[in-house]
């Protein structure tokens, strides 16, 4: 045999002897009870002397986390233990917060952090004994080192105990809230032949959330934007259904949807120093103001704040003054810019006794005004005349 073929005969069969000996892949299912703590209790989890709680602040995803109160005395470990295959690869992963959090395999890996002001993915990955059957993960920080926090635990892997049936799919998902940065899903349960530990959610196909119960909500999204949700259910053994039907939801506006609205300004010429009208458009982009004017007790003379005439004033310059602004200068809008022109009738001839309000607008359509005949010489409340909204 030629050196070159002993060769590539030696390699082919090292790497047939490496692949006999692999262990088998894992598969993509969560094992854990509980693991993102979203049933607000310690479910599936025991904690040392009473130092583990859920808390709702911080968080990584969803609504719960895990905190752990470290003192002198107590690192604050909390386990959970689970079944699992002879001589397989598993991967273990959590998000934690705080001073030295460790994350490991009772008896094999660990890792740790020694400080994350925020929230850090731990990774282990380890591959289970010839005979071993069941594994105890743990979370804990350290001797006086303070409270530290963990979320989304997940052991990815195949699961022990022989179940090879998988749950029946969600049904009935539903959209039970939207908001501009939120989607809040309801479905109902699955069934499984040994039972159903928690449901994966995922968006676009891809896992965003793990729950225990049968509602959930997703969080982080944009605003106004469509998103596609599926719901798997899987079981102690790690046994992962089908997907449910999809449903699709719509985040809202930004803001919670709340909306502010501009009033168009009071503009009061009677007294003081009051700014210019024109220089408010321009700095502001306002467009509208309200002037007043009241008809005085003796008679049918209409007066600005009972004042100053209607005509050949101050008001009536500034009226103009507005008025030619907004012929010339463009509206801001969200979407550009437009120009609006400024044509507005004049104010009505009040009846007497009467007080009257108008706006001056500066848009493209014309202001209306109201009046009513008075029942009686007395001056009357002030009225706002409607304007183009």
């Amino acid at each position: 045999m030629r050196p070159r073929s002993r060769a590539l005969t030696l390699l082919s069969a090292a790497a047939l002897a490496g692949a006999v000996v692999a262990a088998p892949p894992a598969h993509a299912a969560n094992l854990l009870t509980n693991p993102g703590f979203e049933s607000g209790t310690l479910a599936g989890w025991s904690c040392s002397g009473a130092t583990g709680s859920v808390v709702t602040s911080p968080v990584h995803a969803g609504t719960r986390a895990l905190a752990g109160a470290a003192t002198a005395a107590d690192h604050a470990r909390c386990a959970q233990t689970v079944a699992v295959q002879p001589s397989t690869a598993y991967t273990l992963s959590a998000w934690v917060r705080g001073a030295y959090v460790h994350l490991g395999v009772a008896g094999g890996a660990a890792t740790w952090t020694p400080s994350a002001g925020a929230y850090t993915k731990l990774t282990v990955a380890f591959t289970t004994g010839a005979t071993q059957t069941s594994a105890q993960v743990y979370l804990h920080g350290w001797y006086g080192q303070g409270t530290y926090y963990a979320d989304e635990v997940s052991l990815d892997g195949p699961g022990g105990g022989g179940d090879t049936q998988a749950p029946t799919a969600p049904t009935g998902l539903r959209v039970t809230g939207v908001t501009g940065t939120s989607v809040s899903l309801a479905w109902s349960a699955s069934t499984d032949d040994v039972g159903v530990t928690g449901y994966d959610v995922h968006r676009e196909g891809g896992p965003v959330t793990q729950v225990s119960g049968t509602a959930a909500t997703v969080t982080g999204l944009s605003p106004t934007t469509r998103y596609t949700f599926t719901v798997r259910a899987r079981d102690r053994a790690g046994n992962v259904s089908a997907p449910s039907a999809a449903v699709t939801a719509t985040t809202g506006e930004g803001g919670g949807g709340q909306r502010f609205i501009q009033a168009a300004p009071y503009l009061y010429l009677g007294w003081g120093n009051p700014p210019s009208a024109t220089e408010v458009m321009r700095a502001t982009g306002v467009k509208w103001f309200t002037m007043a004017f009241i008809l005085a007790q003796n008679g049918c003379n209409p007066a600005w704040d009972s004042q100053r005439p209607l005509l050949g004033g101050v008001d009536q310059s500034t009226i103009q003054a507005i008025r030619a602004a907004a012929a010339t200068s463009s509206r801001p809008s969200a979407g550009g810019a437009g120009t609006s022109s400024a044509r507005t009738a004049p104010p009505r001839k009040p009846w007497p006794g009467r007080t009257r309000r108008s706006s001056t607008p500066t848009a493209s359509r014309p202001s209306t005004s109201t009046s009513r005949t008075p029942t009686s010489s007395r001056t009357r409340p002030s009225r706002t005349a409607s304007s183009p909204r």
